[in-house]
């Protein structure tokens, strides 16, 4: 996995548990999108203690319950078992394309916020997830993630302009 290849960096799921007596796994998907699962052969799994196994996906089965994976070279219980707690981890360029204007977490975790007027609100380190909206958290200030305080986002120069409301500017 060294050189200058890609990454294998960006979580889909995590192994939770075996699942039978075949090697089959169950995963708690990290995914919007559980049925991108199919369309996977290779993964990177990263065990709970830092060690990373490239595994082909011989098997998925998608339910309302979760997913369930069969890794190439896995047959039993016992084998399924020693992936309780491993990441799921895919290259970034294999992730599915999203509508216009919408962003995965790990591209908006460290841009760099300022404001329409330009003052420099830190570095995004965090994305809260929530049902309404997610929220951008840099060491000043919590950012909801909302077309009218979001006015750009620039990826490629590692920036979002912002125009914060009336009391958060009165806050600072």
């Amino acid at each position: 996995m060294g050189g200058t290849e890609e990454p294998w960096d960006l979580v889909v799921g995590q192994v939770v548990a075996p699942f039978g007596i075949k090697g089959q796994v169950k995963v708690r998907p990290e995914t919007d999108s559980p049925e991108r699962f199919r369309l996977l052969t290779d993964v990177c799994l990263e065990l709970p203690g830092g060690e990373q196994r490239m595994a082909r996906i011989e098997g998925v089965r998608v339910t309302h319950k979760g997913v369930t994976l069969h890794f190439q070279g896995y047959r039993h219980r016992e084998q399924a078992s020693e992936l309780r707690g491993a990441w799921v981890k895919i290259r970034p360029s294999m992730a599915l394309p999203l509508p216009e204007g919408s962003h995965y977490v790990h591209q908006i975790i460290g841009l760099r916020v300022f404001t329409t007027e330009g003052r420099d609100l830190g570095e995004i380190s965090e994305v809260i997830q929530s049902p309404a909206s997610d929220v951008y958290v840099t060491a000043q200030v919590m950012i909801p993630a909302l077309r009218q305080v979001v006015k750009q986002i620039d990826l490629e120069g590692k920036r979002m302009i912002v125009s914060l409301p009336a009391e958060e500017e009165e806050e600072r």
